[in-house]
This record gives structure tokens, C-alpha cells and sequence, in this order.
């Protein structure tokens, strides 16, 4: 839950705030001391959560969404000439951190 939490850039009081549990409540299904109920689940769903990733640890296609600030670069690059993509994809390119195992 945490992973989802940190993706969709809330800290752990908002999220709490966002489904109605305390902040102690949410520390807790983080890391895997309580399971939150239906109803819990249903409103992390509503918050933007990925349930299928925190329930089983796989991401399901629907939850792929980019968050403001991704949207907002996505809307630039858009926006932008050729000239200023070709920019923009070569910086990307040299600032990117090759993900692991994948050398």
C-alpha cells in the first residue's frame, strides 16, 4: 500500500483523510499488521489505489495512470515543436536510471 501511496503522491495522513481511517489505521495496513476491509478497499479504489496491486502484488492495467506532474510534462512535450521534443527525449535520455536488470 505504501508503493501505491508514495505513486499517487499523498502522504500517509492525507490518504487517511482521503478513505476515513486514522493515520495510525493506515500506518498499519502499510505494513501488513491489519488487512482493510471491504469498505476500506472500496474507497482506496474511489482515492485512486491500484486494490489489485495491494491485495496481490500485481499492478492491473486500469491502475496505469501518471500522476498531475507526469501529466503535466506529458502536456509540454505535447506542446512543444520537433525541435524542442528532440530536447526534451535526449534529456530524459541522459537523466534516465536504467531500471534493474535491465543493464
Amino acid at each position: 500500500m505504501r508503493q501505491e501511496r508514495d505513486r499517487l503522491g499523498h502522504s500517509q495522513q492525507g490518504l487517511a483523510d482521503l478513505v476515513s481511517v486514522q493515520r495510525a489505521m493506515l500506518s498499519r495496513y502499510e505494513r501488513g499488521l491489519v488487512e482493510p476491509g471491504a469498505g476500506v478497499l472500496i474507497r482506496l479504489a474511489d482515492a485512486g489505489v491500484d486494490v489489485s496491486y495491494v491485495l496481490f502484488g500485481a499492478q492491473s492495467s486500469a491502475a496505469r495512470t501518471v500522476s498531475e506532474e507526469e501529466a503535466t510534462l506529458l502536456d509540454n512535450y505535447k506542446a512543444a515543436d520537433e525541435l524542442g521534443r528532440a530536447a526534451i527525449r535526449g534529456v530524459f535520455a541522459a537523466l534516465a536510471q536504467p531500471k534493474k536488470g535491465r543493464a
